[in-house]
């Protein structure tokens, strides 16, 4: 049986867009349970777009946080976005190597949890040198998608990644 791809998704940029033009969505902003006494860790949770859980959940992939958030966004961003919890990657210590090559604290971390497996990776930080690293050291199809932090997800976005998560080859 084919497994299905993984879809690593950052939280600021992505999901949480940056700037005085990002939208807004009062219900994102709404406590997960309005029983609970403390507050939202931060304070742009009107950024989240609730349309974005069933269209995350309609993409043929396993979701994973991969955020720094940690569990904080099972906790704070699956309610908000009707999504189940979802596995999170732990992050080590960015390696000395990481920082003088300019790599992404984030990048390899994500090819050993993938262990082989097809996946996408959701970020506003992505750049050359991730792809490079990434295509030299993981043996699986990846999609590094970059997403404009400005604006977070957008149709486009999901378009591409639908599509990628859905062409021959990806699901092993």
């Amino acid at each position: 049986m084919p497994r299905s791809p993984i879809l690593f998704l950052d939280v600021d940029g992505p999901l949480l867009p940056y700037g005085a033009a990002a939208p807004r969505f009062p219900s994102g902003g709404a406590p997960a349970d309005p029983l609970r006494d403390d507050p939202a860790p931060d304070p742009y949770l009107d950024r989240l777009d609730p349309a974005h859980g069933p269209r995350l959940l309609a993409l043929p992939c396993d979701l994973v946080w991969a955020t720094a958030w940690t569990t904080d966004a099972n906790e704070y961003l699956a309610p908000r976005l009707g999504l189940p919890q979802l596995p999170v990657v732990d992050w080590p210590e960015p390696t000395a190597e990481d920082l003088w090559s300019g790599l992404h604290w984030k990048t390899r971390a994500l090819v050993d949890w993938a262990a082989g497996r097809a996946f996408a990776w959701v970020d506003d930080e992505i750049t050359d040198n991730d792809r490079a690293w990434v295509a030299a050291h993981h043996p699986g199809p990846a999609l590094l998608h970059r997403v404009d932090p400005s604006l977070g997800l957008t149709d486009t976005d999901f378009a591409t990644l639908d599509a990628w998560l859905r062409a021959p080859g990806v699901r092993m």
